[in-house]
């Protein structure tokens, strides 16, 4: 029975998927039918509802609507282009100076957007047109867009990390946070590096330096955006608030640049903001309901022990063990979006890895670095798709140029996986 129950978890899945149904209700679907094939009617109907209803009713999610809503206010409010114009005066007479401000803007605009899609939209739409006029190639141009795009994903404030939280048992926000910048900024370096070194051997222009009358104009524009971070991060850290008190500041924060410093939103554009916001917050609160159910679904079946006496039985050396970890992560990535990925393979890998004795905060760091390296991975990577159509290049067309990136890239991950100090040594430091 348990054998299958197991396969029409994942057959159902796989068929509604196929079918393009919307994986929040794939994943409820599937994990429904399941649970049906174990229970009496009544009883699994009853037990999935109370299972989905208990998921989202936890005081850590509050974090979840807060940071979105801070996310979409920051990404309405004109933030982008102020971004990318500090991000000009820090790459200086760099070769490539345009990339690394492609680069660097991606970054940040990301970590106050937690989204990649958001920040190679908002700054990947400006750079890769202004990169081509000033005599890059458009489809290098479009590859650093790219392969930096999913940084901000991992520079905090991040709902990833929060969700990944919630689901491990209680695994320290502020340590991830911590640990989240460090393989952040560590990603954009590397991209900033193959950037630097192909521009050199293409002997591409550097941006003009800007005049030093605009010069403090533009960090005062800036910087307001960038204290966001480190309100939030200092406030955590010092004690003064908690993660989930200081989603809430957020907004506050977010609201007080649109509103007020920048005055680049009115009220009148709150009630969209809204919408838009809890639009967003709906989705993740019920896919968070639905990998629940799929959670208990797969528990019932015995399925995350069948998995983990499966990959241990192929060898007992951790390096092994955690390729293969890694490679099944990396393909997750390329067709299941950051979050609902996290929910289902969050509770099959993490015994796995806690099992040969695996930091919790380390695991959660190279698992969502996976995931998110996942989303500009061919063939179905969204990140890669976004990218394309921003820059109107096919994707067919990027693949090799973003093979340079894709190695430094794969470099970077493997270091985070196999040399713990690399994610944690800050989280340590701090005593988290």
């Amino acid at each position: 029975m348990i054998l299958e129950a197991s396969l029409i978890l994942f057959l159902v899945f796989a068929v509604l998927l196929a079918v393009g149904i919307p994986i929040a209700i794939c994943i409820a679907i599937s994990s429904l039918a399941t649970v049906l094939l174990m229970l009496p009617f009544d009883v699994a109907v009853f037990t999935s509802a109370q299972k989905m209803v208990a998921s989202i009713d936890s005081f850590s999610l509050i974090a979840v609507p807060f940071f979105i809503l801070s996310g979409v206010i920051m990404n309405n409010g004109g933030i982008a282009e102020k971004l990318v114009n500090f991000a000009k005066l820090l790459t200086g007479r760099v070769p490539g100076s345009l990339a690394h401000t492609n680069i660097i803007g991606n970054a940040l605009f990301g970590s106050i957007s937690s989204s990649a899609i958001a920040s190679s939209t908002a700054i990947g739409g400006v750079m890769v047109p202004l990169q081509e006029k000033e005599g890059y190639h458009r489809k290098f141009a479009a590859a650093v867009n790219i392969a930096s795009a999913p940084t901000g994903m991992v520079i905090p404030p991040s709902t990833a990390f929060i969700i990944f939280s919630l689901i491990s048992g209680g695994t320290s926000i502020a340590a991830l946070f911590m640990g989240g910048y460090v393989i952040g900024i560590l990603w954009a370096l590397a991209i900033m590096a193959v950037s630097y070194f192909i521009a050199k051997k293409r002997n591409y222009p550097v941006a003009s330096k800007e005049k030093n009358k605009n010069t403090l104009k533009i960090v005062l524009d800036a910087v307001p955006s960038l204290l966001l971070i480190f309100i939030i991060i200092g406030g955590i850290l010092t004690g003064v608030f908690t993660a989930i008190e200081a989603s809430a500041i957020c907004v506050v924060y977010a609201l007080f640049l649109a509103l007020v410093y920048y005055k680049t939103m009115t009220l009148k554009d709150m009630p969209a903001v809204m919408v838009k916001a809890i639009e967003m917050t709906g989705v993740i609160m019920l896919l968070i309901a639905a990998s629940s159910l799929m959670s208990f679904a797969m528990a019932f079946t015995g399925m995350p022990t069948a998995i983990s006496n499966f990959v241990l039985g192929i060898s007992d050396n951790p390096i092994v063990i955690l390729l293969i970890i890694n490679i099944i992560l990396l393909l997750v990535g390329t067709v299941m979006d950051v979050a609902p990925a996290i929910l289902i393979f969050t509770p099959i890998f993490l015994p796995i890895t806690t099992s040969i004795g695996i930091d919790p905060v380390h695991f959660g760091l190279f698992f969502i670095l996976n995931l998110c390296v996942g989303t500009i991975t061919p063939p179905v990577g969204t990140g890669l798709f976004v990218g394309s159509s921003i820059s109107k290049v096919k994707i067919e067309s990027l693949i090799k140029p973003l093979l340079p990136f894709y190695v430094a890239i794969f470099i970077l991950l493997l270091l985070v996986t196999y040399v713990p100090q690399i994610s944690l040594f800050l989280p340590n430091l701090l005593g988290l």
